[in-house]
């Protein structure tokens, strides 16, 4: 099983660096990131991530006595997450982000903001995973909505700690329709001889055309569809309580449940895409 993959370096041959994070410094940068997770379906302080940096690194973490992110729709589900827009419609519509849930309504409306949200581009983050069932940590990408059917997601990175043997870890990679009906579902978890508890770099680039998936610096993946609007990225851990409690075989109640990013990178081609 692979173990640390290295960083790549910060210029790409071929490509312009346009948005980047190296969280080398000690707080979060707010021109850059919304320290919450959807939060017109719940509220601002319901879904605030718990972030510190260490090492030139973010950590994003779930502590023993976090609520849940959104119990009227989401159930227990616990989440720290950090996304590059929020869009919401007045309070009590249904108009806003990934509404995730039939029955949601804006909560607490928006000041709607577009930090970074980009059509097409090579997107690169180096972080590592949770290796305990439960968890899953993940870099997406979400329409940013203001036009209700452009929703569809680009799932750069999905990892699940359920899915790690003594020799290999999954990933998962591919685009879900959600809203968007010109889009087909085309996820996979890919498996892969790495551990995603230590650091690997997981990278996508989205075309016109197709969407290409990469972990360390090779091809896994090619879905052959093409979102073709502004979207968002989303960082973040998950937990599904009743998946620990499910597991009770090598269950860990040591809080808190850490995800470790390196930094998030974005390019754009120096002559654009054909």
């Amino acid at each position: 099983m692979q173990k640390v993959f290295p960083a790549n370096p910060l210029e790409k041959p071929g490509y312009r660096l346009e948005f980047h994070d190296e969280f080398d410094g000690n707080s979060m940068d707010d021109g850059k990131w919304i320290a919450c997770h959807l939060p017109q379906w719940s509220s601002s302080r319901q879904s605030a991530a718990s972030a510190r940096f260490e090492d030139g690194h973010l950590v994003l973490s779930i502590g023993a006595d976090q609520q849940p992110w959104c119990p009227e729709y989401d159930g227990d589900i616990r989440v720290s997450s950090l996304q590059t827009g929020v869009f919401s419609g007045p309070l009590g519509s249904t108009r806003g982000q990934h509404r995730f849930n039939r029955e949601s309504v804006v909560r607490e409306v928006q000041a709607n903001r577009a930090l970074y949200t980009p059509t097409y581009g090579y997107f690169e983050t180096r972080l590592k995973g949770v290796r305990e069932a439960g968890y899953h940590v993940a870099l997406w990408m979400i329409g940013y909505e203001e036009v209700s059917e452009n929703s569809a997601e680009i799932c750069i990175c999905e990892i699940f700690g359920k899915h790690v043997t003594a020799g290999t870890s999954k990933v998962g990679v591919g685009v879900h329709p959600f809203g968007d009906e010109r889009i087909t579902d085309d996820f996979r978890e890919v498996e892969l001889p790495i551990d995603i508890s230590e650091f690997h770099v997981y990278a996508a680039e989205w075309t016109p055309t197709h969407i290409d998936f990469f972990v360390d610096n090779q091809l896994i993946r090619t879905v052959h569809q093409s979102p073709s609007y502004p979207m968002q990225f989303m960082l973040g851990i998950y937990e599904r309580p009743k998946e620990t409690l499910s597991q009770s075989e090598g269950r860990s109640s040591v809080y808190p449940k850490d995800f470790v990013v390196d930094y998030v990178r974005a390019y754009q081609p120096v002559n654009g895409y054909r």
